[in-house]
């Protein structure tokens, strides 16, 4: 069936008595305002119609309660214009009228036309002075309009006109009862002229998930410092030499940097831990895609956060994993560890659920999917890592804060934590915010208890600056480097030199001036895509790959390399 139809509309209305081209709200609010006008006209109008019965039943009142007068005066009437005069020239007994009126207790100009003279009508001394319209009205009623019962029907019908007319000027009064009225019209009109969908639509149909129509790709979600989130697919990022200049990953307001760099499928679900403690559930697909030149959508419109509250970890997981015998393994920037069965996480909640509870002052810095069965490794920003066995944290609930990771001195905190196993292939990346950074054998760094200062990961000196981030590599991985003025460098893992702990590493990336690097991430799918013709459809910024400025770069790191020798030495 058609999924979508256009048609016209015309927005012209007099507003004022002038024709205007109005929105879709002021159209509606100059619609509300006449139906307003309408209702106050329509209540006025039954008022004064009221009003003109009620004073004609005063008169039929009198006539009754005068009977035989009445009719002599008529039947001794040369015509009815003397017996209208001889009518209003008395003043006449009011009888049972006068305890009708009375019981009304309403001021006379409260049930009388607006026209009609108030010194007529019911007297002090219970006497009754008819007005012409009165009298009219007595001549032209109908014999059987004399009988007892009909004078039953008067004094009942006075007083239903007497409540008519309260109730419609308390109308006039109450704006608020006018609204009431124009709501229940519009009410009346959907029963009356509304119906069903004829079609449903719903989120599965036919056991087809909405995951199964999304095409599996791998993507590049990048997270600015003011909100702002977007994927794109890695495939863009082509790999370059170790020391390229990169390519723009987002354009950013002024300002603005990217904090958050992650790789993930489209058929992923992101667990969005913030800097709170709080968990948030994020589908990959959901997240808007969008070009280099493009700066993403604040994340704010996408999960239900705080004012300052940020993602700090993201994982991505897929729904069969919370079946499996998983935890969720986290750490804060004060060096607090928690383990947590990954069930507790699995009914989401659209305000996000607490996933640890933080002390005061401290923020989740990460995150990771373990089996109970791995190690974990810590690094601090002063260079120091501690590596202990998942087993020493026991599995603890959500509401839990956790125990002592790793002991810090004061100034310092954690940046990165790592899970890692006893792969003989697998090297530990260190970066420092200033582009340095190295390789170095996992089995260098030695388990320790948890809760010690650890041992040195990287030397951080005056030229290297604090460590930004850790990761660990294969020799095929290749990684994207971000910096802070949202520029990405992808490069092989293989062209970053393997050295020992203790050392200051080797250019990762050329820094231009007031720049840092302020995170790395790894990238799982190798880009094959080489040549010319390739590498001309992606639009990137100049790259320096020239053979001299490679060689200018070996000779540099080997300079370092030499002074860090000399220095053991010493």
């Amino acid at each position: 069936t058609q999924l979508q139809d256009s048609f016209g509309i015309n927005l012209v209305a007099l507003v004022n008595g002038q024709p205007k081209q109005l929105n879709i709200k002021e159209i509606l609010v100059e619609f509300l305002s006449f139906r307003r006008e309408v209702v106050t006209r329509v209540t006025m109008f039954r008022r004064d119609k009221a009003r003109a019965r009620v004073y004609l039943v005063e008169g039929q009142a009198i006539a009754l309660a005068n009977l035989d007068d009445f009719i002599n005066i008529i039947r001794t009437s040369a015509n009815a214009k003397i017996a209208e005069e001889r009518l209003l020239e008395r003043e006449w007994p009011a009888h049972e009228a006068a305890e009708m009126i009375k019981r009304a207790n309403l001021d006379k100009k409260f049930l009388r036309p607006e026209d009609e003279d108030m010194t007529l009508g019911l007297t002090d001394q219970e006497t009754y002075r008819l007005s012409s319209m009165q009298a009219k009205n007595i001549l032209q009623m109908r014999l059987q309009s004399l009988t007892g019962l009909e004078q039953e029907k008067i004094h009942a019908e006075y007083k239903e006109l007497v409540d008519t007319i309260i109730d419609l000027t308390d109308i006039l009064a109450k704006p608020e009862r006018v609204t009431a009225i124009i709501a229940d019209s519009l009410e009346t009109v959907a029963a009356e002229f509304g119906d069903e969908r004829k079609t449903q639509i719903v989120a599965n149909a036919e056991n087809v998930k909405t995951k199964d129509l999304i095409p599996l790709r791998e993507m590049v979600v990048t997270l600015t410092d003011t909100g702002y989130i977007k994927s794109q697919a890695s495939i863009e990022y082509r790999a370059q030499k170790r020391g390229g200049q990169g390519k723009r990953a987002a354009q950013m307001k002024e300002g603005d940097i990217i904090n958050q760099l992650f790789v993930a499928t489209t058929h992923d679900v992101l667990l969005c831990f913030t800097n709170k403690g709080r968990l948030h559930w994020l589908n990959v697909w959901d997240v808007p895609e969008g070009s280099s030149s493009s700066k993403g959508r604040p994340i704010v419109n996408m999960l239900e956060l705080t004012d300052d509250e940020k993602v700090t970890a993201v994982l991505p997981i897929s729904d069969e994993d919370y079946a499996k015998d998983l935890y969720i393994f986290m750490a804060t920037a004060d060096g607090t560890v928690k383990k947590t069965p990954i069930g507790d996480f699995k009914n989401q909640r659209r305000a996000g659920i607490n996933a640890i509870n933080l002390l005061e002052g401290d923020v989740l810095v990460g995150a990771a999917v373990t089996d109970g069965k791995h190690d974990v490794m810590l690094f601090s920003d002063n260079g120091k890592v501690v590596r202990f066995s998942e087993d020493e944290v026991r599995a603890m609930g959500r509401a839990a804060t956790g125990v002592r990771g790793m002991r810090l001195d004061e100034g310092q905190k954690v940046i990165s934590m790592l899970v890692c196993g006893d792969d003989e292939d697998v090297t530990v990346l260190t970066a420092t915010e200033f582009g340095y950074g190295k390789r170095s054998p996992l089995a260098e760094y030695t388990r320790h208890g948890r809760g010690t200062k650890g041992i040195i990961s990287i030397q951080t000196t005056e030229r290297n600056g604090k460590v930004v981030s850790a990761l660990l590599v294969k020799e095929n991985d290749e990684i994207i480097l971000l910096t802070s003025t949202g520029k990405l460098v992808r490069t092989r893992v293989n062209e970053i030199r393997v050295l020992g702990r203790n050392t200051q590493g080797v250019t990762l990336i050329s820094m231009e001036e007031g720049t840092k690097l302020v995170g790395l991430e790894r990238v799982t799918e190798n880009d094959d895509g080489d040549n010319a013709s390739d590498n001309a459809a992606v639009e990137t910024e100049v790259v320096s790959e020239t053979e001299a400025e490679e060689a200018e770069l070996e000779a540099k790191d080997e300079a370092i390399l030499k002074e860090e020798e000399n220095d053991e030495n010493l």
